[in-house]
């Protein structure tokens, strides 16, 4: 099955003004998601809604496509890309990620090709103290790795220690690409909206998420601290 990678991309960050442009050792972010999504081995693209960021795309030879501005989320973003793309599997990988292990994309495309489900996502163990933070999604599993429930507060709630793990999830997803064409169309569902989280809509209706495991959560860039971590990393 053929699979391509689709990065949303934009400019308007509250917490980073012009986030993908940041400037990370001579390149800008956007160019070291794209240089780190090709490494995978699979066709990259950008799904972008900027003139800037489409020639900064260009400045690079970055394969983009330009998209609507009024997008709700990124994966209606991709969606809407997904539409000129011809492949079985589209793995949404967000723009913030310049460090993302090009072997984790493989195994998502891995993980949804031999699964009966729609979506594959990743998760990785996390320490009690991380899983009380609310910004990190936690995900439960059944016996077979797939998701049961994501949420924000800590799961499963441990009553008696030792007997299960935490487990917090990876933001970065594969879609087989009929499902994600029709996914913006489906209404938002009560536990979407009450947790902020987009995947749980899959869930209520009744669709299977496959999740693979991973041994290291990516460093990814949401705030200033995160971007000079980065920085220093990439020295």
């Amino acid at each position: 099955m053929k699979t391509s990678i689709v990065i949303p991309a934009r400019l308007a960050s509250e917490r980073l003004p012009d986030k993908p442009l940041l400037d990370i050792c001579g390149k800008p972010m956007i160019q070291r998601v794209y240089e780190r999504a090709q490494a995978s081995g699979f066709d990259v693209y950008i799904a972008l809604c900027d003139e800037r960021l489409a020639e900064c795309a260009e400045g690079f030879g970055g394969k983009y496509i330009m998209t609507r501005k009024d997008h709700r989320s990124g994966t209606d973003r991709i969606a809407e890309a997904a539409q000129s793309i011809d492949s079985d599997i589209i793995i949404n990988l967000q723009g913030d990620e310049p460090l993302i292990n090009p072997a984790y994309i493989g195994m998502l495309s891995e993980a949804l090709q031999h699964s009966s489900a729609e979506m594959a996502t990743l998760k990785v163990a996390v320490t009690d103290e991380e899983a009380a933070d609310p910004n990190l999604v936690k995900v439960v599993c059944d016996r077979e790795g797939y998701a049961l429930y994501f949420s924000r507060s800590p799961i499963p709630y441990m009553r008696k220690r030792g007997a299960a793990a935490y487990y917090g999830h990876i933001g970065i997803y594969a879609y087989r690409r009929g499902f994600l064409l029709a996914y913006p169309g489906m209404e938002r569902t009560p536990l979407e909206r009450s947790e902020s989280l987009e995947q749980l809509r899959a869930l209520e209706n009744g669709y299977k998420i496959k999740v693979a495991e991973v041994e290291e959560k990516p460093v990814g860039v949401d705030t200033p601290e995160d971007y000079k971590r980065v920085c220093a990393l990439f020295k």
